[in-house]
């Protein structure tokens, strides 16, 4: 695969039917540590909340990967809000086992911080941030065109429907227990800052795009616990990897949100899922 393949890992949402089996008998190791640091496992309860369901994503990206490592030749890794340690531990930038000793904190800290909620609304950039200001929320993800998720406490949360209702906009409650990428965040970011302060970093082998940023990582302990709280800024990302000069995007993780969002912001690229037979 050419080096004009950028990497993509999915966050929180992304499932699918057989990741365990695949975590099983590509990782067994790093699913083995992860029962130790959880408690369980976290497979079976990965529909509960970030506790689980985070572990269980970061596990399924990284055993896929290491099935298509040695077949690609990236020109960049990304990863969406909690894709961004996987495609750091994709990249080496962090060890395997680093990676999902920050991921158990990170989604233990953020399922701690019950607050607020999420709403996906059917709109641009500019129509989605007139209404997180009409409703007191602010913009957590900016996915594409016509897809931003806000965020924010619960009585803002509970007027937004209402709200883009009135406006012609199409909106959905997320099933998720607290306003991630948001203000509501800080403790949790602050805790986990003092997580990353022990992991080891290094240069990774390609660059790594910062959903903060949209920029490459260039401080990776001070960036991931501010990203607890930054919007993702995904639809940027992906039009600098384009501008970059990256043609197929390979689509690692469970599910396939990823590919859907790349088809969104950039309907001309390849888009290549791990299942498909391309990938080879």
């Amino acid at each position: 695969m050419s080096a004009e393949t950028a990497i993509l890992f999915p966050g929180q949402g992304s499932h699918d039917a057989d990741a365990r089996d695949h975590v099983e008998h590509h990782a067994p190791s790093l699913l083995e540590l992860c029962i130790d640091l959880v408690g369980e496992d976290p497979f079976p309860r990965a529909g509960e909340s970030t506790r689980f369901a985070q572990p269980a994503i970061f596990l399924a990206s990284i055993a896929r990967w290491t099935t298509l490592r040695d077949q690609v030749e990236p020109l960049a890794f990304a990863g969406h809000s909690l894709g961004e340690i996987s495609a750091l531990t994709a990249a080496g930038a962090l060890r395997p086992e680093d990676g999902l000793r920050l991921v158990v904190e990170r989604g233990r800290l953020m399922g701690e911080a019950q607050a607020g909620g999420m709403v996906v609304v059917r709109a641009g950039a500019q129509e989605a941030e007139e209404l997180a200001r009409f409703t007191g929320t602010v913009v957590a993800n900016d996915n594409s065109p016509t897809q931003v998720v806000l965020s924010g406490p619960e009585e803002a949360i509970a007027g937004v429907r209402p709200a883009a209702k009135a406006r012609g906009i199409k909106a959905r409650r997320l099933d998720v227990a607290g306003a991630f990428h948001s203000p509501l965040m800080d403790d949790a970011a602050r805790r986990l800052r003092e997580v990353v302060a022990d992991i080891q970093v290094s240069a990774p082998t390609a660059p790594v795009l910062c959903c903060a940023t949209a920029r490459n990582f260039h401080d990776v302990r001070g960036q991931l616990p501010e990203a607890v709280t930054s919007p993702v800024r995904w639809r940027e990302v992906l039009d600098i990897l384009d501008a970059r000069g990256a043609r197929r995007f390979l689509d690692v993780g469970p599910g396939d949100v990823m590919s859907g969002l790349v088809r969104q912001v950039l309907p001309h690229a390849e888009v290549v899922e791990v299942g498909d037979a391309a990938i080879v």
